[in-house]
């Protein structure tokens, strides 16, 4: 049954609830009915490009036949099964998969849903870690970077409570000891630093560190070198101190290489347990996975079930999910999708300097196929009525953005063409010159929609 533009906008208003939405001051929501590589086609037929890879998950574009037939045929085989006592061929291969390809010492992979519950595992198994081995008791604190968004579940929204999202939450979140990132209001070195004064004073108490390598994706795309996040572990692994790399949208090939945690093993740093999801599946499947060192994996054997991982989801491993992830590793693997990968950063790099001297514009930045850069405005608060004039700006120009606050930034699908990409850096000209004009207005209007 197809239905028009309007009776859709109907039936969601009746019955959805949107994620990140203020229902009463937020527009209508936009009615998307097909998807076709790096677009999406709404029900009037209109086509917008999907430049922000529908919050971070599409790599390949929209139903890529690649994936498409994988999930097809394992469809038709088998459809799920508990992975508690039994396993599968799909599991078994995405778990080699990613083993293969990931960075030392990762050597185990537990899989669940999405990328908050791949962060709560690596939080459970790094507190459990240290209770098995007899010491929960002394290490039970936990360090994060200022800023870091790490998901929505409750130990998610603890290691990102910096993020400023959760205050309703406050009273319900376990303490986290925050540390200054080196990207903002302070250089590497004294962010370095503070880090030192912390372990010297608590490392004993401190079972992880967790940290979005390379690029802290919802405080607004901070960007920090491998150098530096590769000192940050090797001092925190020399106090005893684990450390989780939250890669859900840094991970698959976002940064430049597979994983940015093989960029920060160019320098000497590793990562005890790693956490992905996003673009596990290419963008079609929710599934979520924490690869975790062998050290670490050992240390829940025990002839005690008390010391066993006793933690699990309905749909963990689940076989669709699974060989849609083989399908966009495949896909990942070939010449032609790393060439897209270079082409897009080239791009970026070139905008970058044409828009380092816009008088707008204020530290363009690019990290592999991620590109960001702020507007000036005295207003950046995320939901923001300048974040929402420039969401509706681009939708008048046909495409799709989610600003954080005032950071704006393309993550476009691996496919995307060079005419779609440069076509939106010149939309972008074209909306900055309408922000001159109306930024007066918006400015005193700071309510959230």
């Amino acid at each position: 049954m197809t239905h028009t533009a309007d009776q859709l906008i109907a039936r969601d208003a009746e019955f959805c609830w949107h994620p990140f939405t203020q229902a009463q001051t937020a527009k209508a929501p936009l009615p998307i009915v097909r998807g076709e590589a790096e677009f999406l086609f709404d029900a009037k037929g209109k086509r917008y490009f999907d430049a922000v890879s529908s919050w971070w998950v599409n790599l390949h574009g929209h139903c890529n036949p690649v994936v498409s037939e994988a999930i097809k045929a394992q469809l038709d085989t088998l459809e799920h099964v508990m992975f508690a006592g039994i396993t599968h061929p799909a599991a078994i291969d995405l778990a080699q998969a990613l083993v293969d390809r990931a960075p030392q010492p990762l050597k185990k992979v537990f899989f669940s849903d999405n990328g908050s519950t791949a962060i709560e595992v690596a939080l459970k198994v790094a507190f459990q870690h240290w209770s098995n081995l007899g010491l929960g008791q002394q290490r039970r604190k936990l360090l994060a970077l200022q800023g870091g968004y790490h998901g929505d579940t409750f130990g998610a929204m603890a290691a990102g409570r910096s993020s400023g999202f959760y205050d309703p939450f406050k009273p319900w979140l376990f303490e986290v000891e925050f540390l200054p990132t080196g990207t903002c209001a302070c250089t590497e070195e004294e962010a370095l630093s503070s880090l030192d004064s912390t372990l010297a004073q608590q490392g004993d108490q401190i079972a992880a560190l967790i940290l979005e390598p390379l690029v802290q994706g919802a405080s607004g795309m901070r960007m920090m070198r491998a150098e530096h996040v590769a000192e940050i572990t090797k001092r925190c692994q020399r106090a005893g101190v684990l450390v989780i790399f939250d890669e859900v949208m840094t991970g698959f090939g976002r940064t430049g290489s597979l994983f940015a945690a093989q960029q920060v093993a160019q320098f000497g740093g590793h990562a005890d347990l790693l956490c992905l999801s996003k673009g596990l599946t290419g963008g079609y499947m929710p599934m979520g996975a924490t690869l975790a060192s062998q050290a670490l994996y050992d240390s829940f054997l025990s002839d005690d079930v008390g010391k066993a991982f006793l933690h699990g989801h309905s749909y963990t491993a689940n076989p669709l999910g699974c060989a849609a992830g083989l399908a966009s590793l495949q896909l990942l693997d070939n010449t032609a999708t790393q060439r897209n990968i270079e082409r897009i950063h080239s791009i970026h790099q070139y905008w970058q300097v044409q828009l380092s001297t816009h008088p707008l514009i204020e530290n363009p930045r690019v990290c592999g196929t991620i590109a960001a850069f702020e507007l000036k405005s005295p207003i950046d608060a995320y939901g923001s009525a300048s974040s929402q004039w420039l969401r509706e700006a681009f939708l008048d120009h046909s495409i799709i953005v989610r600003p954080l606050g005032n950071t704006m930034y393309w993550i476009p699908p691996y496919c995307t063409s060079s005419d779609t990409l440069e076509h939106a850096y010149q939309t972008l000209l074209k909306v900055l010159k309408q922000w001159e004009v109306t930024q007066a207005r918006l400015f005193s209007d700071t309510e959230l929609f």
